[in-house]
């Protein structure tokens, strides 16, 4: 029998992990699962998935915990149960009694942009001496922040966490579970503005972070935080200290730069006396996050020649997960940037839900900076390999090493050094293979994720697998949970890359995948994925790999209906036929069947129950503009009375689906049992009405290849199109028409951005290269510049050239490799 608690407070739990998503468990008898209910999921649907795992913890929300769970529940054994008002209140409150429990120094960061950026710095400037708990990657939320500082344990000296609102009152619960020590305020920004009256209001719920601090570092050019600072928090912390810095008078550090060829040297003079540091960052936001690490160090009393030498050692920070194809078949899973255990679980996540290849490799370095005997640590660690999985383990480091023993994983090579790996591995036994690289930054595993991957010229679309999510969280909300949705992932996922699209959305749980080929529906099966997809052009010769695959077609036409019964029955396994989904012609007069053809299909479909019907549907001709909506409603009214007479003539009820990414927008009325979701899930929305809801999800990049400094009256490129007017730096780029970068785009049409700066095309684009006017940009050989993405909006780039973003998305050459990134 299991035991119910009801409570409103903390949940005395004797789990070590804390678990929110069902997806992310990784040692289920140590985990308590969280069932929260949110407007895209709700977790108490996972409840016996997650016991049926080894989970025997819960928490329920009591709104939830209905008569049906009740019985569900009754007869698990040795489970506990608590049922409260909240699931993420009692998350927070479990873990503010945690937090009592600590008396370590924490800090804790806000701010509109930067906070990821100078916790991972100053992580890392602070390591060696301390052993840190810091928030992963951008763990900053309402869930996120209490899942962060759960990991705080004895050994641990100095915690960093960063806390991230976007409404108020948010923050006063935030500062419960931090309870930071000393504060750091990075700056104030747009971020997040339409969930507050006014930027004074959104830095007065900020600073509430900072009530109980005792000290706060801050810029002070910043004049709205600094006034805040007077008027707002000192009140309720007179006896807070502050270090402001900035550019001018009147703060207590003074700072100042002075930029050489390669570096950037930061003088600093004031209340912490006269320093002066060199670094390779030169642009202003790097520059101000590196400056809030300085001011802190050397307040936190580290001498200055020590900050100089670590401060030489920062380089940009990745804190993204990257997907990208790698030699001998494999995939690379890129996150090289640095290695903890929750960072690694996250990591080990991930990769689980990837489906392309079905062997597992982790390439791991030693883990820095635990504080835990390494037999404690390098046996947490081998059960998480063990619970994911993984098919092998190369282990980089002394100390992973010595622990070899620990590990029960079916194929394990362990080296030294990086360098020991990079010379001496067998890189032929690394065949059809997800690998994992996860290691501490000072091993330098960026040089193992050079040698793994795939060599690939300069021009790479990246997919934020992220920004994807979104996007299709936002159509869910739009229709709501009760509707299902068909991910169309047809052409390549519109450019995206099929593979790896399907696998998040698998992930995500739509309902189902839309494809134009079998082949494309092949190709997904053999990745993995295992959701009902419908095939729309389903040939006749290709019936038997639809069968093989469980592959389902549209069926539209009297010949291909005629086909598929002859083929269901020479088969005589009506058990095992795919379903078929039927095509309506409500006035595209594309595909699909018409009213004179009702009769018929009726008597086929009677006579042969073997054919077994899932979905009807139709297409809407104008969904995305206004001058059709008669039009709409009329094909909308057709498909319902053409659905309903076949749906009542079969006998049992089918999904019924007319609406795209549009219609859903324009039309919600009109959503039926589900929606067909494309271009919009790629970040276009088609009706230009609610753009700004969803996120760029692919960025085309490239690099310069070569910059020239041409003369007026010279010219550029083929049949001397360019003309030069004056004095020009004239760059050439690694991309062409052969990449997907129309021809119509040259001469000026097409603008590229160059570090911020729009530079237009001049002369006509090349089957491999292109060349951009970049007078007055900064820009240097090798730089990244970006050809579509929140820079350069892909409708903008469509619409200079007459033509719309499916056709740029799809257009986008084969070599152009895809890189998959998630923060």
């Amino acid at each position: 029998m299991s035991t119910i608690e009801h409570t409103a407070g903390a949940i005395d739990t004797r789990a070590a992990y804390l678990l929110t998503d069902s997806r992310q468990l990784s040692i289920p008898d140590q985990s308590i699962f969280f069932a929260i209910k949110g407007p895209h999921h709700d977790g108490h649907l996972f409840l016996p998935e997650l016991y049926q795992k080894g989970v025997q913890e819960f928490v329920v929300e009591i709104g939830s915990f209905n008569e049906s769970m009740q019985n569900l529940t009754s007869n698990w054994t040795n489970a506990r149960i608590w049922v409260v008002p909240s699931s993420i209140k009692a998350l927070q409150k479990t873990v503010i009694v945690h937090r009592n429990n600590s008396a370590l120094p924490v800090v804790g960061i806000v701010g509109s942009n930067g906070k990821t950026i100078v916790k991972e710095w100053l992580a890392q400037l602070i390591a060696p001496g301390e052993r840190v708990v810091a928030s992963p990657k951008s763990y900053n939320s309402q869930i996120g922040v209490p899942l962060s500082v759960w990991n705080i344990k004895k050994e641990h000296t100095i915690g960093i966490f960063e806390a991230g609102i976007s409404q108020a009152h948010e923050m006063e619960h935030l500062q419960q579970i931090i309870q930071p020590t000393i504060g750091i305020f990075t700056n104030i920004g747009s971020a997040h503005d339409d969930g507050f009256r006014s930027r004074k209001q959104k830095i007065t719920e900020k600073l509430r972070l900072f009530t109980k601090v005792k000290k706060l570092i801050y810029r002070k050019d910043y004049t709205e935080i600094d006034e805040e600072i007077s008027l707002i928090l000192r009140p309720v912390n007179p006896f807070l200290k502050t270090i402001s810095w900035g550019i001018s008078s009147g703060a207590d550090v003074i700072v100042s730069y002075t930029f050489k060829r390669n570096t950037t040297v930061v003088h600093l003079s004031g209340n912490l006396g006269t320093h002066h540091f060199e670094t390779i960052f030169r642009d202003e936001a790097s520059l101000e996050n590196l400056v809030h690490c300085i001011v802190f160090l050397l307040d936190f009393g580290l001498p200055a020649t020590v900050v100089q030498q670590r401060i030489t050692s920062l380089r940009p920070v990745s804190m993204r997960l990257e997907l990208k194809e790698g030699i001998n078949h494999c995939y690379i899973i890129d996150d090289a940037y640095n290695n903890d255990i929750l960072g690694l679980s996250m990591a080990l996540n991930f990769l689980g839900q990837q489906e392309q290849r079905k062997l597992k490799t982790v390439i791991l370095s030693d883990v820095l900076q635990t504080g835990q005997p390494p037999i404690e640590l390098y046996g947490i660690i081998s059960r998480l390999l063990k619970e994911k999985n993984i098919d092998r383990l190369i282990g980089i480091g002394p100390e992973i090493t010595s622990q070899s023993e620990s590990f029960d994983v079916p194929k394990q090579d362990f080296y030294a050094s990086t360098d020991s790996f990079l010379k001496d591995f067998p890189y032929a036994s690394l065949q059809d293979s997800l690998v994992l690289i996860k290691g501490a930054r000072p091993f330098s595993f960026e040089k193992i994720v050079h040698r793994l991957q795939q060599k690939v010229h300069g021009t790479v679309l990246e997919i934020n697998l992220d920004a994807l999510t979104h996007n299709l969280n936002y159509y869910k909300a739009r229709v709501g949970q009760t509707t299902k949705i068909m991910a169309m992932v047809k052409a390549f996922a519109y450019g995206s890359g099929s593979s790896e699209v399907a696998s998040l959305l698998q992930y995500h749980r739509v309902d189902y995948l839309g494809v134009a080929y079998t082949d494309e529906g092949v190709a997904l099966r053999q990745s993995g994925i295992n959701l009902p997809v419908m095939v729309m052009n389903a040939t006749t010769p290709t019936f038997d790999l639809l069968w093989q695959y469980k592959l389902e077609p549209e069926i539209y036409s009297r010949r291909i209906l005629t086909d598929w019964i002859d083929y269901v029955i020479r088969r005589n396994e009506p058990s095992q036929a795919p379903a078929v989904h039927l095509k309506l012609d409500t006035g595209m007069h594309r595909l699909g069947f018409t009213e004179n053809d009702y009769e018929w299909l009726i008597e086929q479909l009677q006579l042969n129950p073997a054919v077994k019907v899932s979905t009807i549907f139709s297409h809407l001709v104008g969904a995305d503009e206004g001058e059709h909506n008669d039009f709409s409603k009329l094909q909308y009214d057709r498909f319902v009375q053409g659905a309903g007479q076949i749906e009542t003539a079969i006998g049992y009820p089918v999904t019924k689906h007319i609406l795209n990414s549009a219609g859903i927008v324009r039309f919600p009325e009109y959503k039926l049992d589900m929606v067909r979701l494309g271009i919009g899930l790629y970040g276009v929305e088609a009706t230009g009405r609610d753009q700004v809801a969803l996120q760029t999800v692919g960025t085309l990049k490239t690099i310069v290849s070569q910059i020239k400094y041409l003369s007026a009256g010279e010219t550029v490129g083929y049949s001397r199109k360019g003309q030069i007017t004056h004095d020009s730096a004239i760059a050439t780029l690694a991309i062409g028409y052969a990449d997907g970068y129309d021809r119509g785009l040259g001469n000026g049409v097409g603008k590229i951005s160059v570090n911020g700066k729009l530079c237009p095309t001049i002369g006509n684009v090349c089957m491999d290269m292109t060349m951009i006017d970049v007078t007055g940009a900064e820009v240097e050989e090798g730089d990244e510049v970006i050809v579509f993405g929140n820079e350069m909006p892909i409708s903008d780039l469509a619409k200079n050239i007459g033509t719309i973003p499916y056709e740029i998305l799809t257009g986008i050459g084969e070599r152009v490799k895809r890189v998959f990134f998630k923060e």
